[in-house]
């Protein structure tokens, strides 16, 4: 019984850790009804049940939904030995301090631990991480790691920001963020090198705030021309995402481009979301922000006529085929034909103003003030309190 509780002592010295259990823990989503999550670390891995109960075993381990399919079953790990360990729900931690996740088509090494949750028939695989490692795994994934060393610190800025706020605006969640686009992308230890760990570690701490509390750090590729206000995008009326002018990213590939689809798609992708359409004759442009993007479109179709956001084109034709809303309509035909300038959403940082900026020898809080006017940069550390409750 001895050399038990001492395994067991060891076992819990792990999983807590001050490494494991970060002081400023960002909660990650990485993936949601997943139906296999596979794990590995080089020596091994240390399992904890939701009830407390944990064992050490070796890699990989493969977790599935227990034994009725559906989230009532708990999880089941089941290790290369052949062993399997059921749990309501499971914390995994390396030996080391990484570890390997892969979900599907996706792999990632990730540092923190990983918890597995049944949810309904799927499986949720979240990545508790310190904020300031979670930083490192954003930049390098939003922002060239080879880019100018302020602009870096730039998207460092941000991306501290808005995991911040996000936490903040979603306390009744089990995360605070997605690792996809939904939010900002994370990609754990991939693409971390010397350049981003200056550009985070020089920052540590700096967010961005408004009367005290973080702010929602909105950021996209191109304005191509002013950036937009954030009212017109998710209408949300922030004094601090009103547009300015950005003159500064006419070097982006994004800045002009052309784009085509068909008609016949787009009236799939309506029907895909439960609108009913028939087959549809024109779509039109009919209302443009102050900033010239496409706000509104009139869609001409057998069955009548229906007005789409330009935001809601761009998601039901697909973000990489429609850049920005910023464009016109050239021909439309079986074929509609797009020219426009921009990429992304346009609210907040322009990254590629920002890259120019740098290059032009701006500073961080230049550059920051510029895209986000009225704000200031502090320490969030040192305004625990406004990090508390939701702004």
């Amino acid at each position: 019984m001895r050399s038990v509780a001492v395994i067991y002592g060891l076992l819990s010295a792990i999983l807590l850790a001050p490494s494991a259990q970060a002081a400023d823990p960002i909660r990650v989503l990485l993936a949601q009804d997943a139906k296999q999550v596979t794990l590995s670390a080089d020596r091994g891995l240390v399992l904890r049940s939701g009830a407390g109960e944990e064992r050490l075993v070796p890699s990989p381990v493969v977790v599935t939904l227990g034994s009725n399919g559906t989230g009532a079953g708990g999880v089941v790990a089941s290790g290369p030995d052949g062993r399997t360990f059921t749990a309501d729900s499971l914390t995994v931690k390396g030996q080391e301090e990484d570890m390997r996740v892969a979900v599907g088509a996706t792999a990632l090494v990730v540092g923190g631990v990983i918890q597995v949750m049944a949810k309904g028939t799927g499986l949720a695989v979240l990545n508790t991480v310190d904020l300031e490692e979670y930083v490192k795994g954003v930049v390098p994934s939003e922002m060239h790691a080879g880019w100018h060393p302020e602009a870096l610190k730039v998207q460092a800025v941000v991306a501290r920001t808005y995991v911040l706020y996000q936490r903040l605006a979603g306390r009744e969640r089990d995360y605070d963020v997605v690792a996809g686009t939904q939010d900002q992308v994370y990609r754990g230890r991939h693409g971390l090198d010397e350049r981003v760990q200056q550009a985070v570690e020089s920052t540590r701490g700096l967010i961005l705030t408004y009367r005290g509390a973080p702010i929602l750090a909105a950021f996209s590729s191109t304005a191509a021309g002013p950036t937009e206000d954030a009212m017109n995008v998710w209408s949300k009326d922030l004094p601090y995402l009103k547009g300015v002018e950005c003159p500064f990213d006419q070097n982006s590939p994004y800045y002009q481009w052309r784009a085509e689809f068909k008609l016949q798609d787009l009236e799939s992708s309506l029907k895909r979301q439960g609108i009913a359409v028939g087959p549809i004759a024109s779509l039109t442009p009919f209302a443009y922000s102050a900033a010239g993007r496409v706000a509104k479109l009139r869609l001409l179709h057998a069955q009548g006529e229906l007005v789409l956001r330009g935001e809601d084109l761009r998601r039901l034709v697909g973000y990489s085929v429609i850049p920005s809303t910023q464009f016109e309509v050239e021909a439309v035909g079986q074929t509609v034909v797009l020219r426009g300038r921009g990429a992304g959403h346009a609210v907040g940082l322009c990254q590629w103003g920002a890259k120019e900026m740098a290059g032009l020898g701006y500073p961080v809080a230049t550059i920051l003030r510029h895209y986000f006017p009225g704000t200031e940069l502090k320490d969030w550390r040192q305004i625990a309190s406004a990090v508390s409750s939701k702004p």
